[in-house]
């Protein structure tokens, strides 16, 4: 899952949302001196991205990617699931979509200088960018996949993989629809 469906999943609290987009900047053992809620959001955020990555719905979505970029479809589905996340919001939040970004960018704003220092830069950009509302658009994915394109090591053409989401968009939103409650079940009872 990307930063949107992370932050979906994440308890209501600063070091909550915080740790669940932590965990993609936090690699190897975590911390000990981590306030223990982060440590929690950045355990379960490992959870979530392996219970996405084994799951038989997620990979049917990896392979509605055509083999140009199968490559990549780990990355085009979590764009594109975050996208079906962005439009279909009010079907798993109460709060709109701006309002819950906005409190996310002033927490990240708060706390940005106590960031681990690759994240710092993405959360500058994130909230200069009004990236995570900018998944609402398919130009928004457009414009985060080519973002994602210009970090590869390797040319990967990744910003024309658009066209799988415009070639495929029924068959994924079918597909986040029956997933998406199903991760939503899974943190509940790994929280519980």
């Amino acid at each position: 899952m990307n930063y949107l469906a992370h932050l979906c999943l994440a308890d209501d609290t600063q070091d909550s949302l915080l740790g669940s987009l932590m965990g993609d900047f936090v690699k190897g053992p975590i911390d000990p001196s981590l306030a223990p809620e982060l440590q929690r959001a950045i355990q379960q955020h490992r959870r979530i991205d392996s219970f996405t990555d084994g799951h038989p719905i997620v990979r049917q979505s990896k392979r509605r990617v055509s083999a140009d970029f199968r490559r990549y479809a780990g990355i085009l589905i979590d764009m594109f699931y975050d996208h079906l996340l962005a439009t279909h919001w009010h079907d798993y939040r109460d709060q709109p979509l701006d309002v819950f970004t906005g409190r996310v960018y002033r927490l990240l704003e708060l706390h940005r200088d106590s960031l681990p220092g690759p994240m710092q830069r993405t959360v500058r950009y994130m909230v200069h960018c009004d990236l995570l509302g900018s998944y609402r658009t398919v130009n928004g994915i457009h414009q985060a996949l080519r973002g994602i394109e210009g970090r590869l090591k390797r040319p990967s053409n990744l910003s024309a993989a658009i066209v799988e989401l415009e070639n495929n968009r029924e068959a994924l939103l079918g597909d986040f629809s029956l997933f998406f409650p199903e991760l939503i079940d899974f943190v509940r009872s790994e929280n519980a």
